[in-house]
């Protein structure tokens, strides 16, 4: 048999690029890149007006490790992460379950499910900050009417003016803006299980419930895992939603490693580099953790 020439064989073999190529450029000018600057710029002395002044060593680190509010920030970051994911999870299992049932009215409220997804975050967060406003808020007119707030203006109709009723808002928000796309995800995810399995475990006699653990939530975990690693990394990455409502404020009672970055910016580029470089290492990190637990390499059973 005739050899093919051995042009024609590197051809071939170089075919694929053509395909790939493209994406592989991307991901290098959009990803690889800004990583690489990112780590460059943490051992660099730049002022505040981005003018590199020369090598730093570590000590972008060490001053980022001084920081007094360094530990207690990070401690937030992996709290803010943990509540709104797990909720958003919780909260997007049950929709998913009741919009795959038939009922009245179900294409409208699909619809209307998506309204949070699709508005802008800046939108929705300014929205609930101007509801939740001391003075005129309809949300704080609404506990008042209900006797729950004694009077607008107060220290109490205020719950973004402290950590302790300012966090658990955030995290609503932020659960308000998840759910939809979690949701959609799990509706696919629960469109791919066959018929028959429910019909197999009604025959065995299973109860509801039983089905909904056994068969369900089994099924569906390749599409949980998706959802809830997608918003993993996007809660730990957010910054419109405390920016927006609180500034990370009162001090940095609710400020994330992220906005904690932006601040750092403002006064050290270097140290807020490094802080980058923190913040990028910690999601892999939460990435990896949440990977292990969720044993995505087992077989799904069929």
């Amino acid at each position: 048999m005739q050899q093919k020439p051995t042009f024609e064989r590197v051809a071939r073999r170089l075919e694929p690029l053509a395909w790939i190529g493209p994406a592989m450029v991307l991901i290098a000018v959009v990803v690889v890149w800004p990583v690489i600057e990112m780590i460059r710029s943490s051992f660099l002395k730049i002022s505040r007006f981005g003018v590199v002044q020369g090598s730093n060593g570590t000590g972008n680190y060490a001053k980022l490790f001084d920081e007094a509010d360094f530990g207690g920030v990070m401690i937030r970051s992996v709290i803010w992460v943990v509540a709104v994911v797990a909720l958003t999870v919780l909260i997007s299992l049950g929709l998913a379950q009741l919009f795959n049932q038939r009922f009245p009215g179900r294409r409208v409220t699909r619809w209307a499910l998506i309204a949070p997804w699709a508005a802008s975050v800046v939108m929705t967060s300014i929205m609930f900050k101007w509801m939740l406003d001391p003075e005129v808020g309809l949300i704080n007119m609404v506990r008042r009417d209900l006797g729950l707030l004694d009077e607008l203006g107060s220290a109490a109709a205020d719950p973004l003016g402290a950590a302790p009723t300012a966090m658990p808002w955030l995290i609503a928000v932020a659960v308000f803006v998840s759910v939809p796309f979690t949701t959609y995800a799990l509706l696919a995810g629960l469109a791919t299980i066959p018929a028959d399995v429910y019909e197999a475990a009604k025959m065995d006699g299973a109860s509801k419930w039983r089905t909904y653990w056994s068969v369900t939530l089994p099924l569906l975990r390749p599409a949980l895992t998706v959802a809830a690693l997608i918003n993993v990394m996007n809660v730990f990455n957010n910054f419109p939603i405390i920016w927006v409502m609180t500034h990370g404020q009162p001090g940095y009672s609710t400020a994330t490693s992220t906005i904690f970055m932006y601040i750092l910016k403002g006064s050290d580029i270097g140290e807020s580099a490094a802080m980058s470089v923190v913040n990028f290492g910690m999601v892999i990190v939460l990435v990896a953790i949440f990977l292990k637990v969720s044993k995505w390499k087992t077989e799904v059973p069929r």
